[in-house]
This record gives C-alpha cells, structure tokens and sequence, in this order.
C-alpha cells in the first residue's frame, strides 16, 4: 500500500489564491465518476441540470489577472494565443460554476490529454477532461459532442464536483473515483504533481 498523497486538502486551501480557496472552501464534496460501469442515476440527473444551466458569470478583475498568469504558463501546449485564452476563460467559468478551483480543473486537464480536445483514451473517454460518451446518451443529449470544449468541461467539472460530495471533501478519493481508480493514489498523485509543479499560484 502506497503511503498518504503529497498534497492534502489542506495543504491545497494553503497554497492556492484568495479567490480559488474561497471556492475550495465552499466544498460540500465532489462531483461525478466517469468511468463507474454502471450509470449513477443519481449522477446522471446532476448531469442534466448541468448542461442545461445556462447562467453566466461576470469577469472579476481577479479572473483577469488569473487569465493572464495562466495563459503565460499555458503558452508551451497552445501556442495560438485565441484558442489560449478561449479554452482559458471557459474553464474559468465551469470550474467556478462547479464550486471547483481552476487551477485544479487545469491539472486535471493536463494529467487527462495534456490539453488535446481530441484524445480519445483506451477505454472511450472522450475530451479534454476524458469523459465516458454513455454519459450524452443518460442524459438525452446524444448529438453533442464531448470534443466540444465547453460541454466536455462542463460534463468533466460537474462530474468531479460530484464524487468530491461523495467523498465528503477528500480530493485525492473524489480523484481515484473520477479516474475509475478508486482505492489506488497513483492517478491523485500524477493531479497533485501537475498541480503543484504548474499550477499553483505563488
């Protein structure tokens, strides 16, 4: 058995800005599972009020500062300076919607298709986040496409908010279950790393 994750939750809340640690410190829990064999209704019915809330958010000076800080460390994996701060922004905001800090969402992305919208893993999974596509089919939305940035993300982040709930706030369970690797820390590991190395904000 592998010894305790590097990083816990409160080391996280410790390093992360202002902003970003107001939300972690709002978690309830996590958000979904990805790759559970069989559908969680439950789950499933989050999905759907996910995907068809349609709310935006107003940019905050402090979401600003952030999109300039992380396209600058962004820059090596997308050069184009559009698709950048496009892909940017709208993490941003699903991660903020989910209750989720962005720069953990970012982590994720990078442990997930090291930002490839169009990787598609062994098992199916789908997108930037790697979503399972049964999960457009559970929730009656069959024609959209998990390439597309913002339905991944907003399926991805949604899903993560969900098993952290589950997990009643432990980061690295929420993670091994959203992986499919539940009782496993190498894949929260590989996040925390990421996360640490890249995309905490000093």
């Amino acid at each position: 058995m592998q010894g305790p994750l590097p990083y816990d939750i409160h080391r996280l809340i410790r390093h992360l800005t202002f902003p970003a640690w107001l939300l972690l410190s709002l978690w309830c829990g996590a958000a979904t599972a990805s790759m559970d064999a069989a559908p969680d209704e439950k789950l499933r019915q989050v999905l759907v009020q996910a995907i068809e809330d349609s709310s935006s958010f107003p940019d905050h000076f402090e979401a600003e500062v952030w999109l300039l800080d992380m396209s600058n460390r962004l820059r090596s994996r997308i050069e184009d300076d559009h698709e950048r701060i496009s892909l940017l922004k709208m993490v941003h905001h699903e991660a903020s919607r989910a209750g989720l800090p962005p720069e953990l969402v970012l982590a994720v992305i990078e442990v997930e298709s090291n930002f490839d919208r169009w990787a598609v893993s062994s098992a199916g999974a789908q997108g930037l986040m790697q979503v399972m596509p049964f999960w457009l089919d559970e929730i009656g939305r069959p024609d959209d496409s998990l390439q597309d940035p913002r339905t991944n993300l907003r399926l991805g982040c949604t899903i993560l908010r969900y098993y952290l709930d589950m997990e009643n706030g432990d980061l690295g369970k929420a993670l091994a279950r959203y992986n499919g690797s539940r009782g496993k820390t190498w894949y929260p590991r590989r996040v925390m790393k990421a996360l640490s190395t890249r995309w905490y904000r000093q």
